[in-house]
């Protein structure tokens, strides 16, 4: 039973990461202004298509990280609470983008609405950016020790902590990782643009952003093979289901998508779906490119993710004691908690189908100008 909840538990909280990028769109937008987007009409336009949707993207991430704590409390402190440096940045990022959009256009706002945008452009290249690298953390790994045995130590009952000052900003600097940024980045941007051609109504700015999505578009599609070149020929690392021993296997992720199969159709369908939105996209009207494209980062991400901690692999690796990596049976709930959560978890299909209603209501209709000079409109 508790193998079969540890599983179910990963399953869920990688769908919720691959969720979030898709919900990146947003960010992805956001980096758009300063670039394609000149004129006060357009910027105003574009901040208040995104800013009916910035919610879901900034709770998803809460959640992310509140089913991860709930499921797999050690991962929690260990990433968390070790490389906090990356994990303040990603949140300042966020907290900026909220207030930027709350207090852009109030007037009488002190700084001003240039320099609210400019934090949401550096919220939409950045937040993106540092968050695809903590995704590549569950390949690549930290720099930590673990000893559970200090729970019982009353003055310092701290399980595991890193090695070194950088608290995780030194995964920044590799390679894989700043890889898995930037292809993050490239996706939510790729998103941002089909949903400026599907949610704006303004002729001028979906003419350059049907533009731009010939450049952004295939070099997403190319820095998406690129790192899936980079995972399946890395070096991962595979757990013994019988003593817990821990070694490295090259190729270990191609082998996981290979022997578990259903992994990999998943990522076929995703990859399919991306190529035929994009396309879409630029050959026709692509009515429907958006959900399309955001279909198969869905997919596409979320196999991956599986991919990174089942088929007995190690998902977050000690760079300073190979034996100390964390896996789904040394870093998860006990049986009864991962029990009582997954009870709570069967109302999940219902909080996503208020998600899609909520989303049909705000976005029925394309947003025009005279959308925003209604009375009653609320502009950000």
């Amino acid at each position: 039973m508790l193998y079969l909840l540890q599983h179910y538990w990963w399953l869920l909280v990688s769908l919720l990461g691959s969720l979030l990028v898709f919900l990146m769109f947003v960010q992805g937008g956001q980096s758009l202004l300063f670039g394609i987007v000149k004129s006060k009409e357009e910027k105003t336009l574009l901040i208040n298509a995104l800013g009916h949707k910035w919610e879901l993207t900034f709770t998803t991430l809460v959640t992310f990280g509140g089913s991860i704590f709930a499921s797999f409390p050690l991962y929690y402190s260990t990433s968390f609470g070790g490389a906090y440096w990356l994990w303040m940045s990603i949140l300042f990022l966020f907290v900026v983008q909220a207030v930027s959009f709350e207090y852009r256009g109030k007037a009488g706002n002190v700084l001003g609405s240039k320099t609210y945008e400019i934090f949401l452009l550096i919220n939409g290249f950045f937040g993106s950016l540092l968050l695809g690298v903590a995704v590549g953390t569950f390949f690549t790994g930290g720099s930590f020790v673990m000893n559970k045995m200090n729970i019982t130590d009353p003055l310092q009952p701290v399980i595991s902590y890193w090695t070194n000052g950088w608290h995780g900003l030194d995964a920044i600097a590799n390679p894989f990782n700043l890889l898995m940024g930037i292809v993050v980045y490239l996706a939510a941007r790729t998103l941002g643009l089909l949903y400026v051609i599907k949610q704006i109504d303004l002729d001028s700015l979906v003419a350059k952003a049907k533009v731009q999505i010939k450049v952004t578009g295939v070099a997403f599609i190319l820095g998406f093979v690129g790192l899936l070149i980079a995972l399946f020929t890395m070096t991962g690392h595979s757990v013994s289901p019988e003593n817990g021993v821990i070694s490295a296997v090259k190729y270990k992720y191609f082998f996981n998508m290979v022997e578990l199969i259903w992994p990999a159709i998943m990522l076929i369908c995703g990859i399919l779906m991306v190529l035929y939105g994009i396309g879409s996209s630029l050959f026709s009207k692509g009515k429907f490119s958006f959900f399309i494209t955001g279909g198969g980062v869905v997919l596409s991400v979320w196999s991956i993710l599986i991919c990174a901690a089942f088929n007995n692999t190690a998902f977050f690796v000690s760079t300073v004691n190979l034996q100390q990596s964390l896996t789904l049976y040394n870093s998860s709930s006990s049986l009864f908690t991962l029990k009582v959560m997954a009870y709570a978890s069967l109302f999940i299909p219902f909080v996503m189908g208020y998600v899609i209603f909520v989303w049909r209501s705000l976005s029925k209709t394309k947003i025009s100008n005279s959308d925003l000079d209604r009375p009653d409109a609320h502009k950000y």
